[in-house]
C-alpha cells in the first residue's frame, strides 16, 4: 500500500511539473489565439505646443494662432487685467496670461496699438521682409506698428512675450 501511494504521489508530482513547464512554454500565437499587444500600445505623447482650436478661431474671428506655451490664451475682452490687441483688420483682440512668462507665435495683420497689462510683454510684428520688436509699457498703451513706423507701413504682429 505504501509502495502505491508513493507511486501515485511521484505521477501526480510529475504530471504537475509538466504541466507547469507546457503553461510557461512558447507557443504557437496563431493557433492559440493569443496575441502581442506590445506592438498596439499607444505612441509616444509629444506636445507639439499647436494652439487648441486654431482652425476654429481662424475661421470664426481671423486670427491665426500657432504656438504657444499655454499661458497666453485667446480671451473674451472686458475684465480688467487682459492684453489687448488693437488692429485695423480686427476689432480688438484680447489675451489673458498666467503664469510667469508666457509665448505665443501667431499671425496678425495691421496692428498698431497694444495695452499692457501686469506683465513686461515685448511683441514682435513683422513688414516687408524686416522684423520688428515692441517694449509694452505695463497697463499703458503702447503704440506699435503702423503708428510707431515713420512710413506708417502696416505690420504684421507674429509673437507675444510675456514675463512677471
Amino acid at each position: 500500500m505504501r509502495l502505491l501511494s508513493r507511486a501515485v504521489a511521484a505521477g501526480v508530482t510529475a504530471g504537475l511539473a509538466v504541466l507547469a513547464y507546457t503553461a510557461g512554454a512558447p507557443r504557437d500565437t496563431e493557433t492559440a489565439g493569443v496575441r502581442t499587444v506590445a506592438g498596439e500600445a499607444p505612441g509616444y505623447a509629444v506636445e507639439d505646443f499647436a494652439y487648441p482650436q486654431a482652425d476654429k478661431i481662424l475661421q470664426e474671428r481671423g486670427i491665426l494662432l500657432k504656438r504657444g506655451d499655454g499661458h497666453i490664451v485667446l480671451a473674451d475682452c472686458g475684465p480688467a487685467g487682459l492684453l489687448e490687441v488693437w488692429a485695423r483688420s480686427q476689432d480688438r483682440i484680447c489675451f489673458r496670461v498666467t503664469g510667469n512668462e508666457g509665448y505665443l507665435s501667431l499671425e496678425v495683420p495691421a496692428v498698431y496699438a497694444v495695452k499692457g497689462n501686469a506683465y513686461q510683454t515685448e511683441v514682435s510684428m513683422t513688414v516687408d521682409n524686416e522684423e520688428k520688436t515692441f517694449e509694452v509699457d505695463e497697463n499703458a498703451w503702447t503704440p506699435v506698428g503702423e503708428s510707431a513706423d515713420p512710413d506708417g507701413r502696416q505690420h504684421m504682429l507674429v509673437e507675444i512675450v510675456t514675463t512677471k
